[in-house]
C-alpha cells in the first residue's frame, strides 16, 4: 500500500501490489524511479522491477532451473542500478549490478572455490514429485555432468520442513566432495517450510505435520522411479527439526534408505512440549501444539477440543 506521509489512515491507502494466491512476497526495495520486489513463485525467488512511471515492468531472467536470488545491499535512492545476490547448487555466491533501464547485468564478485572447481562440470535440475494428495513437491538436484540415470547412483536427499523456513538451492562447497565421487545431491522442498508461500507452512505443521514426512517419502520414491538411485544407494539427511523428519521417515519407510544422517534430532517432541521450563517450549506451541492438561477447565485439543487453553488452542495438537 502507499499513502501520503500526512494522511496515514486506511481510507487514504492505495493498493500497489495486489494479493496473489500463487505468489509470496518476501522483500522489496524502493528507488526514485523504480520499485523492486522479491517474490517467490513455485518455490523459486524472482526479482520483479516496476517503474513508478508505469512502463518497463519486467522480471530478471536466469539460465539455471534452480537457484536462489535476493536483493542485495542498495544504499543509493537516486539510481537505476540494483545490486543483487545470486547462487545455485553449482554456482557460487555471486554479486551483480543490474541496470534497471538497459537490463544489463554486471558481475562484480564471485565466491572463490579452490581445487580446480569448474561450474560447467555440474548439472542442476528442478523437478516436481507427486505427493500422496497430488500436491507437487519441488526437488532441487545437482550432479556431475555425465551421470547416468540407470538407478545405480548413490544419492543424498536432504530435507527440513519446519518453522516456515525455506531451504533454497544455494551453493555449498562441501557437497563437491560427494558429487565428485558420483553422488547425486537433492533437496526436497517439503511442506512445513515456506517455499511455496504461507499455506505451504500451514499444510506442514500441527495436525498437518504428517504431510512433511509423506512428502519426503514421495520425493525419495520419485527419485527412484526416475532412475537417479535405488533403495540400496539412497541416503537421507536432516538436522534439528529435520532430524525429527529423519526419525519419522526411518520408522515409516525403513526399506527406502540405505543410511540416514540425523543430526541433533528433535525426536522427543511430546516430552519436550510437556515441560514449559525448557526455554523454547512455550514459544513453539504454535508449531507442535501442547499436550499439557492443567485442569478440567483448561485443556488442550488432545483431550477436549471445545475447551481452549489459549487462543487458537483448538487448532493445535
Amino acid at each position: 500500500m502507499a499513502t501520503a506521509v500526512d494522511k496515514t489512515s486506511k481510507e487514504h491507502w492505495q493498493e500497489i501490489i495486489p494479493h496473489r494466491e500463487d505468489v509470496f512476497l518476501g522483500d522489496f526495495e524502493i528507488f526514485k524511479d523504480h520499485l523492486v520486489l522479491e517474490e517467490r513463485k513455485r518455490g523459486l525467488n524472482q526479482l520483479r522491477v516496476m517503474s513508478w512511471g508505469g512502463n518497463g515492468e519486467h522480471y530478471l531472467e536466469f539460465d539455471e532451473p534452480a537457484y536462489r536470488v535476493n536483493v542485495g545491499t542498495n544504499l543509493e535512492f537516486d539510481t537505476t542500478t540494483l545490486r543483487f545476490e545470486y547462487t545455485s547448487m553449482k554456482t557460487p555466491l555471486s554479486i551483480y549490478d543490474y541496470d534497471m533501464v538497459t537490463r544489463a547485468k554486471t558481475l562484480l564478485k564471485r565466491e572463490e572455490v579452490l581445487g580446480g572447481f569448474d561450474t560447467d562440470k555440474y548439472v542442476t535440475e528442478r523437478l516436481y514429485a507427486p505427493a500422496l494428495d497430488g500436491t507437487e513437491i519441488p526437488l532441487s538436484i545437482v550432479y556431475r555432468k555425465g551421470t547416468q540415470r540407470d538407478g545405480q547412483n548413490p544419492l543424498l536427499l536432504y530435507g527440513y520442513g519446519a518453522y516456515g523456513l525455506s531451504i533454497d538451492p544455494a551453493f555449498a562447497s562441501p557437497r563437491l566432495s560427494l558429487i565428485d565421487r558420483g553422488f547425486v545431491y537433492a533437496i526436497a522442498h517439503i511442506r512445513g517450510g515456506q517455499e511455496l508461500g504461507r499455506q505451504w507452512y500451514e499444510d506442514g505443521k500441527l495436525l498437518n505435520k504428517k504431510n512433511t514426512f509423506t512428502d519426503f517419502i514421495a520425493c525419495a520414491e520419485y527419485l527412484i522411479r526416475e532412475g537417479f538411485t535405488k533403495p540400496g544407494q539412497l541416503f537421507a539427511m536432516g538436522r534439528s527439526a529435520g532430524g525429527l523428519l529423519m526419525g519419522a521417515v526411518t520408522n515409516m519407510r525403513p526399506d527406502l534408505f540405505k543410511g540416514v544422517v540425523a543430526e541433533v534430532p528433535f525426536v522427543d517432541v511430546i516430552t519436550t512440549m510437556l515441560d514449559p521450563s525448557i526455554p523454547l517450549t512455550t514459544g513453539e506451541y504454535d508449531e507442535w501444539g501442547t499436550p499439557i492438561r492443567k485442569s478440567t477447565t483448561t485443556t488442550c485439543c488432545l483431550i477436549r477440543p471445545t475447551i481452549t487453553l489459549r487462543p487458537r488452542a483448538t487448532q493445535t495438537c
